[in-house]
């Protein structure tokens, strides 16, 4: 009887473990299975980037992080993670609209910048005065006064010399930075605000230039503060950018920081939030 029952133990015992060494197998599969769907998502659909710089104040500030849609004008290598697939020219490539902030390759450089569009293949660019030129037509400038950049770590009131910062304290002992603000308008209807802290001869007065053939003219909307298409890679800027190094147009701003939070800290992560810039939508007809 005794071994009656242990016959039957072994009948409802469990089986021998021969699927473990699969169960195994699994979890590296699974890593590579979410790193393709890592690489396809920030390849074919988005990828977040964060402002570098003050060059585009004051709609985009250091410190904002944002989501960037990459199928609105085609793929090319810059497109994929580490230029993975690497190829030369474009697929379903098509030309930004004038006014469109766009992330791109910079020329002779691994780094990614963001500017706003204004010359598009064929294009003749020149400023005059400060004042944007295109294809021979003054775009209207219409001064908005002085617009308020609250000061923290991320917008320390930088302004380019000879000007003087401009610090205006609130109420609640937050002062802001005070920078000349211009709303200006193509012959699209789309308008933007620029900010035009000085009289620069070399960022004030430049071309005519005619816009080659694949290529696209950049300018920062911090237009004294930004080394843009009207500045040569030998002068630290940009040129005219290839259409191959466009990379995608920001969708929206999912976190902004003022720069005070640690890393080690988490609690700061919240404190040094910008709440209000989260949301913040670049559809293809927003300025």
């Amino acid at each position: 009887m005794r071994w009656f029952n242990r016959s039957r133990e072994a009948d409802y015992a469990d089986p021998p473990a021969e699927g473990l060494p699969k169960r195994k197998e699994s979890l590296p599969r699974f890593l590579i299975t979410l790193a393709i769907l890592a690489w396809l998502l920030r390849s074919f659909i988005a990828a977040p980037f964060n402002i570098p710089s003050g060059s585009m104040l004051p709609g985009l500030r250091v410190g904002d992080y944002l989501l960037v849609a990459k199928w609105p004008y085609g793929f090319s290598r810059y497109s994929f993670p580490w230029q993975f697939p690497s190829f030369d020219g474009r697929i379903l490539g098509r030309l930004p609209e004038r006014g469109d902030i766009v992330v791109f390759r910079a020329p002779g450089t691994n780094s990614e910048f963001i500017k706003r569009a204004i010359g598009l293949p064929g294009d003749t660019i020149e400023v005059r005065g400060g004042m944007l030129v295109l294809n021979g037509r003054n775009l209207p400038r219409e001064s908005r006064g002085l617009i308020p950049i609250p000061i923290s770590a991320n917008s320390p009131c930088r302004v380019v010399p000879p000007a003087v910062p401009m610090v205006r304290p609130d109420a609640e002992n937050n002062p802001a930075c005070l920078y000349p603000a211009y709303r200006e308008t193509l012959p699209s209807g789309r308008s933007y605000i620029v900010l035009d802290q000085v009289d620069n001869p070399r960022a004030d007065d430049f071309g005519p230039v005619r816009v080659p053939e694949g290529h696209v003219f950049m300018m920062g909307d911090n237009r004294d503060d930004s080394l843009d298409s009207r500045f040569s890679t030998d002068e630290m800027g940009i040129g005219f950018v290839p259409v191959e190094n466009l990379m995608g147009r920001p969708l929206v701003t999912y976190w902004s920081t003022d720069g005070s939070a640690s890393y080690v800290k988490p609690w700061t992560w919240f404190s040094a939030l910008r709440g209000k810039r989260l949301g913040t939508t670049f559809s293809a007809n927003a300025p």
